[in-house]
């Protein structure tokens, strides 16, 4: 994993809850016109929420019936994925491909990205095809789909926050033997042998967040839990699915141990602001989303901030943010995007699920540009001209 990333997102953590728009727009329920243009181009079978979920079988790396591709950005991975995916973020194919070197060729895959919008799955689905992978198939409904659904798999750099701000609740589903040897300081004990008995143990509020793991990927017993409890309707259930051993591995504190870690942290101070009076989010390079999604709803984005939108001109045409400009940024280098962004503004990009304006600014970021007035709002965005509903993504931090 990029482990620039990883020492950049791990200092605070503002796990706000998430507002829902005024404006109703419609949601998409079905791949747009670009999406299914691209799926035909490219001869590619689709399936939905019932075929993953069968193909996933028990939600272990070792269980699967077909290898799930997540091709958002790696970010967007670690906060949350569909069980056993693999991340190959489209715009780093070559360099992460070589997680499938020990995948046959015939093994079946199913690539998604960020819903019935984004067009990244069937053009990497494409990219696999090209490199040989003679089975390769679509999720369009994606992470959004799935999360409504089903339950998502974090990675250690969210169950560590998690448990540091003591935002979710922990739960070991391991044995109690092993439990009491050796945990997650916080966590506690629910094994799913004994879920029926437990279930007391869990939040009457069944949007609180509840995280779950046990011995590593390989092992079922907190993805068992996590079936139990959304068939239970809770709306908020996370695997770990590295568990214990990915949790040790990171060298992080256990009961069992006495050893402080430390990490190089960039930390964000709550409520900064940018020179020109833009709200920092708690994410390196994000605008506040809260803050920002206000100023939209109100009509009051201040005039030094110009909203560009880095989708597709098919896709800013169907509808964008009132004020916004199109800069398809996945088309340009960074040098070529920097010189199409207004001049003496305070740049922030937008997209309709946040992987592509994140894309955007770390293009810049990692070519050293003066990114201090450059920005991404990370938010699922659905727009009818003007009529958007904007639901913000909660901070990594």
């Amino acid at each position: 994993m990029n482990m620039k990333f990883k020492s950049l997102f791990l200092s605070s953590f503002l796990l706000a809850s998430m507002q829902s728009f005024s404006l109703e727009v419609e949601n998409f329920a079905t791949p747009t016109g670009a999406v299914l243009e691209l799926v035909k181009k490219y001869e590619l079978e689709q399936v939905d929420f019932n075929y993953v979920k069968k193909a996933i079988n028990l939600g272990t790396r070792n269980s699967v019936n077909a290898v799930l591709i997540d091709v958002r950005p790696e970010i967007k991975y670690q906060k949350g994925t569909i069980p056993s995916s693999l991340n190959i973020p489209d715009t780093k194919f070559e360099e992460y491909y070589s997680v499938l070197k020990d995948i046959p060729m015939q093994k079946e895959l199913i690539v998604y990205c960020g819903g019935y919008n984004c067009t990244k799955s069937p053009i990497v689905a494409q990219k696999l095809k090209d490199k040989g992978y003679s089975n390769v198939k679509v999720y369009s409904g994606g992470e959004p789909e799935w999360e409504k659904l089903s339950y998502l798999e974090i990675d250690t750099l969210a169950a560590k926050v998690y448990q540091e701000k003591n935002s979710a609740l922990i739960v070991d589903a391991r044995p109690y033997p092993k439990f009491l040897q050796e945990t997650i300081p916080g966590a506690i004990s629910i094994p799913d042998t004994s879920l029926a008995k437990l279930l007391g143990r869990f939040p009457i509020n069944k949007d609180e967040k509840i995280v779950i793991f046990c011995g590593g990927y390989n092992c079922e017993k907190s993805h068992m839990i996590a079936n139990k409890l959304v068939s239970l309707d809770y709306k908020n259930v996370m695997v770990y699915a590295g568990g214990l051993p990915s949790w040790r591995e990171r060298g992080l504190n256990t009961t069992a141990s006495a050893y402080i870690e430390k990490y190089d942290e960039v930390v964000i101070k709550k409520d900064s602001f940018s020179k020109n009076g833009l709200k920092h989010g708690n994410d390196v390079g994000s605008v506040d989303g809260e803050w920002f999604k206000k100023q939209i709803i109100e009509n009051k984005v201040p005039s030094y901030i110009q909203i560009v939108d880095v989708t597709t001109p098919s896709e800013f045409k169907n509808g964008h943010i009132k004020g916004a400009i199109n800069i398809e940024a996945s088309k340009l280098s960074a040098k070529e995007l920097l010189e199409k962004l207004p001049k003496n503004k305070t740049i922030v990009f937008n997209c309709t699920a946040g992987a592509r304006s994140i894309e955007a600014w770390t293009k810049l970021n990692d070519e050293k540009i003066d990114t201090s007035e450059i920005y991404y709002f990370d938010a699922n965005i659905s727009c009818k001209d003007n009529n958007c509903k904007i639901d913000v993504n909660e901070p990594l931090l």
